[in-house]
């Protein structure tokens, strides 16, 4: 099954997701299920036409009230990691943020097959193209205070220096694109991790921190797979290939992207392209020319 979340501002990027999905006709044997975060009546209704499932969202680890007022969304920092619970008859999960979309169904595939005999199927943010993987503040030129991501994201959780310092340079794992199957140990790894980050409170970026301890302390199983398949468009833009129609890594071979994924936004000015259409950035083709073009499906 294919699962993704959305509450009611992310609707839009949400129905393009499932539609990326749904013109392959591969998609026809595999379900794709919604959990609800905030999704108007409306939108579910037009939801429920295309997928198979739809199941309200829930608080499954106790988080500070104070920290999620009005925030239904973030339970998608929450639930994600207690999959099997909501949809308990399926046996392989494949997770796909909403605002992400799928632009080569072979991606679909390796993740299906990634995570086989219980291993987890993820891309970690590292790659051809990437000049500054972690950032350090430097003390008299030669002390150095780390500010990498998952650094940070560990000492604010208060998950200890010691576990912070095994994660300090380790490539950083974006839990936006993940697969597991219902009987995988990842489960409930994930889990302990998770309630343990959660206890500072810092709900936003915990469920990603405690996907990294699982897989760089605690040894979980893991099929790390290409960067195309789980393409973080904000660290590194795409090209497009005018004569195939779609988009590509920036650098030779110049493979098709496999998931376009728009985490933290493209922005034009104070205007992310997530949540404004009419939102273009110029890019390069591999016929060298500049483009003026949306990287939302359909656009």
């Amino acid at each position: 099954m294919i699962i993704s979340l959305a509450d009611e501002n992310y609707f839009q990027l949400l129905n393009e997701l499932i539609d990326s999905v749904k013109r392959f006709p591969q998609s026809k044997d595999i379900a794709i299920c919604i959990l609800d975060a905030g999704l108007n009546n409306q939108q579910k209704t037009i939801l429920s036409k295309k997928v198979d499932e739809i199941k309200i969202a829930e608080w499954d680890i106790k988080v500070p009230a104070i920290k999620i007022k009005g925030k239904e969304w973030l339970k998608s920092q929450v639930s994600r990691a207690f999959l099997p619970k909501y949809f308990p008859n399926y046996e392989k999960y494949l997770w796909i943020d909403c605002d992400a979309w799928v632009n080569d169904w072979n991606s679909v595939e390796l993740y299906f097959k990634a995570c086989e005999n219980g291993k987890l199927g993820i891309t970690q943010t590292l790659g051809p193209g990437y000049k500054i993987m972690s950032k350090v503040n430097w003390l008299f030129g030669k002390i150095a205070i780390i500010k990498s991501q998952n650094f940070k994201h560990a000492v604010k959780s208060k998950i200890g220096l010691s576990k912070a310092r095994k994660l300090a340079f380790a490539p950083h794992i974006n839990i936006g694109v993940f697969s597991l199957e219902k009987n995988s140990p990842g489960w409930k790894s994930w889990q302990k991790n998770l309630e343990e980050t959660l206890k500072a409170g810092n709900i936003f970026g915990s469920e990603g921190l405690a996907i990294n301890m699982s897989v760089y302390i605690d040894d979980l199983r893991t099929e790390f797979l290409p960067l195309n398949c789980n393409w973080i468009a904000s660290n590194l833009l795409p090209k497009f290939d005018e004569k195939e129609n779609t988009f590509v890594e920036p650098y030779l071979p110049n493979y098709k992207i496999g998931i376009m994924h728009l985490a933290a936004g493209i922005w034009d000015g104070d205007k992310d392209m997530r949540l404004n259409k009419e939102i273009k950035i110029k890019i390069e083709s591999i016929q060298k020319k500049t483009l003026s073009k949306s990287l939302r499906f359909g656009l």
